[in-house]
C-alpha cells in the first residue's frame, strides 16, 4: 500500500482557505482517492476541546507562549489519532492549518521564541510534515473585512488588531520564502473559481494529481 499525501492550507484570517479546501477535497475524491479533510486546532475529539479554549474569549486570554503549548497539545493528539493513521493506510490528508500557523501566529506575530516552536515541532511531530503547503495571501484589510462578515464565537484572533495581522502575513510569506520546495503561495484575491484554479494548478504541479 502506498503512503498517503499530506496537504496543508495556511494563511491569515478571511483568506478563503476553508472554502477552497472543500473544493479541493471534492476534486481529489472525484479522482477516486480516499481523502481525509481535517482542521487545526482540532481534528480529533481532544483537540477540538482545546480549540474551544484557544479560539474563544478575550484577545489577551492567553499569552503567546501558552497558546503555543496549547496548540501543540492539540496537534499531538490530532497527529496521533487522525493524521498518521490516515497517511499509513494510503489516504490523502488535507488539513486547514498545521504547524506553520503556530510559527506565524504565535511566533512571527505573537513573539514566541522560534527556538521553542522549533523544539516543540521536532519532538512532538517526529517528522510528520506536509508534502505540500498552500499559503493563501491577501491584503490584511481585505482579509479582516471578510472575516468580520462571517463573525461568530471563534473571533479571538481577528480581534488582535491590524499590526498583529500585518506581522502574521509577513510571517507566512517568510515561511514560503524559506521553504519553496514545500510551500506554494496562492493569490487569494479573485473569484472562487479563479482561486480554485490556482490551487489545483499548484497541487497538480507539485503532486501530479491530474484530472
Amino acid at each position: 500500500m502506498s503512503q498517503g499525501r499530506f496537504i496543508t492550507f495556511e494563511g491569515g484570517e478571511g483568506a478563503g482557505k476553508s472554502t477552497q479546501l472543500r473544493r479541493l477535497v471534492a476534486r481529489l475524491k472525484a479522482g477516486g482517492r480516499e481523502v481525509v479533510a481535517t482542521r487545526e486546532p482540532g481534528g480529533s475529539p481532544g483537540a477540538e476541546d482545546i480549540r474551544a479554549l484557544v479560539l474563544r474569549g478575550a484577545a489577551d486570554r492567553w499569552s503567546p507562549v501558552t497558546e503555543t503549548l496549547l496548540m501543540y497539545a492539540a496537534r499531538r493528539d490530532h497527529v496521533e489519532r487522525v493524521i498518521r493513521p490516515a497517511l499509513a493506510r494510503g489516504a490523502w490528508v488535507v488539513c486547514d492549518r498545521f504547524a506553520d500557523s503556530t510559527r506565524a501566529y504565535q511566533g512571527a506575530a505573537g513573539g514566541t521564541a522560534p527556538e521553542l516552536i522549533a523544539a516543540l515541532e521536532s519532538h512532538i511531530l517526529e517528522g510528520t510534515r506536509p508534502d505540500l503547503t498552500l499559503i493563501f495571501d491577501l491584503p490584511v484589510s481585505v482579509g479582516l473585512e471578510r472575516a468580520h462578515v462571517r463573525a461568530g464565537a471563534e473571533m479571538r484572533f481577528e480581534s488582535k488588531g491590524q499590526a498583529f495581522h500585518e506581522r502574521l502575513r509577513e510571517g507566512f510569506l517568510a515561511i514560503a520564502r524559506a521553504e519553496p520546495g514545500r510551500c506554494a503561495v496562492i493569490d487569494a484575491a479573485g473569484s472562487l473559481d479563479e482561486v480554485e484554479a490556482r490551487v489545483w494548478a499548484a497541487v497538480d504541479d507539485r503532486l501530479a494529481v491530474h484530472g
